[in-house]
């Protein structure tokens, strides 16, 4: 499952870059979850549902592994609390996802840059590229402020029957990925440490949570560049994930 923006279309596996091929030459039953970049969790949560049926179904498995990158992993949490899951689902892994808000949206809202001037013309700007109403995107990335989050942790709890981790990595600077100059910027300022997009502070959420060394940005732990950074081959992260849930049963 992927995150906000990017989607989860078979027909369209570049989003993830290697790592489809890699982990089905790895012998991995995969599946995408045909997710609306800009949906919400509830709307997301509905459609991956649905998606999850239909692959039990036509495996005859009773349960399947989920792996969301950023606002995926919360869409996915969403979806075990919210439909009772826990008997389908074995294990969820989150990739860099912003359990505790994302700094960005805190910066549209509480600020009311929402209102007259760039907040409000970028809100414009991505209704038109994914045919949605400015109101549809304002809500979906309000989801994501910190104050929303608070109240999403409270209220959607663990499954016990379900194996929770997260990942994330951090950019050591703003020149590792100058496509995240300036959000690396902001968010080192009002956090520390990030991806360039979502911040340690805010992702680290349960027992089991790993940072993945190596310098490496938010779109480019998705493989998004198809090479290695900094010397790490980013598919054979997915791999090793899917090993380690295999040895524990999963």
């Amino acid at each position: 499952m992927h995150g906000l923006v990017a989607h989860d279309k078979e027909e369209d596996t570049d989003n993830w870059g290697r790592i489809p091929d890699a982990l089905r030459e790895d012998g991995v039953d995969l599946y995408f979850g045909n997710t609306e970049g800009m949906g919400s969790y509830e709307s997301n949560a509905a459609i991956l549902k649905s998606a999850i049926e239909e692959i039990l179904l036509k495996t005859n498995k009773e349960k399947v592994n989920i792996i969301g990158h950023s606002k995926g992993g919360l869409d996915a949490r969403y979806l075990i609390w919210r439909y009772n899951l826990g008997d389908k689902v074995a294990s969820l892994t989150m990739i860099s996802t912003p359990h505790h808000g994302w700094e960005f949206a805190d910066l549209l809202y509480k600020k009311h840059a929402a209102r007259p001037g760039f907040g409000k013309g970028l809100l414009k700007k991505y209704s038109r590229l994914y045919g949605k109403k400015e109101q549809d995107i304002y809500d979906v990335i309000y989801q994501l402020t910190s104050e929303n989050m608070g109240e999403f942790n409270a209220l959607v709890q663990p499954d016990e029957r379900v194996f929770y981790q997260t990942y994330y990595s951090t950019m050591r600077n703003a020149f590792d990925d100058p496509g995240y100059f300036y959000t690396f910027l902001y968010i080192k300022h009002v956090s520390g440490k990030n991806d360039g997009i979502v911040s340690e502070q805010s992702v680290r959420w349960g027992t089991d949570c790993f940072e993945i060394s190596g310098r490496i940005s938010h779109n480019e732990i998705v493989d998004i560049k198809k090479r290695k950074i900094s010397g790490i081959d980013i598919p054979l992260i997915y791999t090793n994930i899917i090993k380690d849930l295999s040895s524990k049963g999963f």
